[in-house]
Parts: C-alpha cells; sequence; structure tokens
C-alpha cells in the first residue's frame, strides 16, 4: 500500500465528485448524504464547507468562476458565499420516471460539455431508471444512454474520442467504452470494456491519465483499479479503506491521486478511521487538467 495521507478531518457519509482546480491549487468535493460542498486549499491546508438545498450527486468547474452542480431537481450553477451559505441558481430542471431519484456521476469532456447521470436512490430496488445526459447550449439532451441502475464511473480518453461509464449495482459491474464524437457529442459504438464481476470490488468513480489509463475505484475491496486503454487491468492499488468512490488526479503536477470515499454503515461515525475521508496518495502517474464548464445553456441568470 503506498503511502496515504488524509488531507482533512472531514468524514463524509458518501463522499464523491473530487475535482482538482489548477487555477486555485484547491480540491473540490461533495458529501451526498452530508449535502455539502468541500474546498481544500492545498496552500493554507485548509476546508471550507457549504450546504446545500439538495443531495449533490456531482460538481464541475465553471468557466465562470465557481461551480455547476447536478442535484435532485436539476442542474444548478453555484456561486459559494462565506460558508455553510451558498446561491444556486437553476440551469435547467428534469423530470424523473419515478420518485427518489437523483443525479449521480458526472464529468465534463474534453469540449466543455457536462456528462452526468440519473439514479434511484434506493439501490435495493435494482431498478434499471438510470440514464446518461448531456448538458451543452442546448440544454439538457435527450438520455444518451439508458438501463442503467446505478451508473458511475465516467471518464474521457486524453483525445476526448473515447466516453467511458460503468455501472456498479452489484448485479451489473461492468465498464462500457464509447465512441464519442468530440463536435457533435454523440456517442456510438458501445462495447464491452471491463467486467468487473470476477474481480474484487465494483467499480464505481473513475479518472483518466496522461497516458489514457482508465482508474477506478473498486468499491467495497479497499481497492482503486487501474486498466490499459484496450483494457488489460495493470495493477491494484490498496487503500486504507473499505469504500473508495471516486478518483481524481490533482497536485502542483498532476502527480497526485485523490480518492474520496463512503462511510460504511457498519463502521461507527465516532471512530471512522479513514473511512470516508478524502485521501491522496503518489501512484506513478500524472493526470490530465480537469475541463471545465462552459457550454451554458441559454441567458445566463441575473
Amino acid at each position: 500500500m503506498p503511502q496515504v495521507r488524509a488531507i482533512s478531518d472531514t468524514r463524509d457519509r458518501v463522499g464523491e465528485s473530487p475535482v482538482w482546480s489548477v487555477t486555485e491549487q484547491a480540491l473540490y468535493w461533495v458529501d451526498i448524504e452530508g449535502r455539502r460542498i468541500h474546498r481544500w486549499d492545498s496552500e493554507a491546508g485548509t476546508v471550507q464547507s457549504w450546504h446545500s438545498p439538495e443531495r449533490v450527486g456531482c460538481i464541475v468547474l465553471s468557466s465562470r468562476g465557481g461551480l455547476v452542480a447536478a442535484m435532485e431537481s436539476g442542474v444548478f450553477e453555484v456561486t459559494l458565499l462565506a460558508p455553510p451559505n451558498l446561491r444556486a441558481s437553476l440551469l435547467v430542471g428534469i423530470t424523473h420516471p419515478r420518485a427518489n431519484m437523483r443525479f449521480n456521476d458526472g464529468r465534463c469532456d474534453r469540449q466543455g460539455r457536462f456528462w452526468l447521470s440519473t439514479m434511484c436512490m434506493d439501490m435495493g430496488l435494482a431498478a434499471s431508471v438510470g440514464a446518461v445526459f448531456c448538458l451543452d447550449e442546448a440544454g439538457l439532451s435527450p438520455a444518451r444512454v439508458q438501463g442503467l441502475i446505478t451508473p458511475n464511473g465516467m471518464a474521457f480518453s486524453p483525445d476526448g474520442r473515447c466516453y467511458y461509464l460503468s455501472d456498479s449495482h452489484p448485479s451489473v459491474q461492468k465498464i462500457w467504452a464509447f465512441d464519442l464524437d468530440p463536435t457533435t457529442g454523440a456517442v456510438s459504438q458501445r462495447r464491452d470494456f471491463v467486467d468487473m464481476v470476477p474481480l474484487p470490488g465494483r467499480p464505481d468513480g473513475a479518472a483518466v491519465d496522461a497516458q489514457g489509463c482508465y482508474w477506478i475505484c473498486g468499491n467495497d475491496a479497499g481497492l482503486v483499479h487501474c486498466f490499459s486503454p484496450q483494457g488489460e487491468l495493470l495493477r491494484s492499488v490498496a487503500v486504507p479503506v473499505a469504500k473508495p468512490s471516486m478518483c481524481a488526479f490533482g497536485g502542483p503536477n498532476l502527480a497526485t491521486l485523490f480518492v474520496a470515499s463512503i462511510l460504511p454503515g457498519t463502521v461507527s461515525p465516532e471512530q471512522p478511521g479513514l473511512n470516508g475521508a478524502v485521501f491522496a496518495l503518489d501512484v506513478g502517474a500524472c493526470g490530465l487538467p480537469e475541463p471545465v464548464f462552459s457550454r451554458f445553456p441559454g441567458p445566463r441568470p441575473a
């Protein structure tokens, strides 16, 4: 196990969506069930936290400054005020096919579009009502991929022409790759990339490094797996938590892998260890700058 360093004392119920800002040299992430957005300033070593009115499934950096957040009822432009306050302005709403759904995993592509997914909050129902959407100047697209239970694992190849997606539900545990048209945003040629069923851990959140290798958290197994662009397992890195949830490259040279995690129900909140923490480790790989969302629909809110 490489040396691991927790970046703060925070312990999240469902830590997700770490995003590194090169400009700010800061890491943002969310606690979905805690309804919080966090920011770690790497220079000061301090964490600030903001309360959200809804569960935030994922966040991306905004070309306007601040963040864009996919919540329960829609996608919001978020302005972070004096903690714990924020201002959330609706960009687009969504009508889910059933009650108790929210947005889940999401990332920006290399062209500044926001790809985001939905899921039923009760995973025990195994309801295949989740889907993938794309947000750009035209608004929220019709579903690009449907029939998902717990969509995760979104990432894009360095050239922006391959799109990755997983379904982390125990009954699925697959990772797929798609061809992505950088100009139109159309996806095609869905194909199996990795079958995670025989491997330890469910395929959760992911990131791609500068060499095009795909890093994905093995939830429930305490591992982060690294696959080649051809889907070959190159190595599995042990981490000191049971449920790593999503990873992102960051740090001064983008050579640090940040990993968010979930506090299992079987672990005491009073003595969580590193469960629920966001931690940093050196895996001998470098990432790419995180794309920012720049394809806003309609006029800017007043």
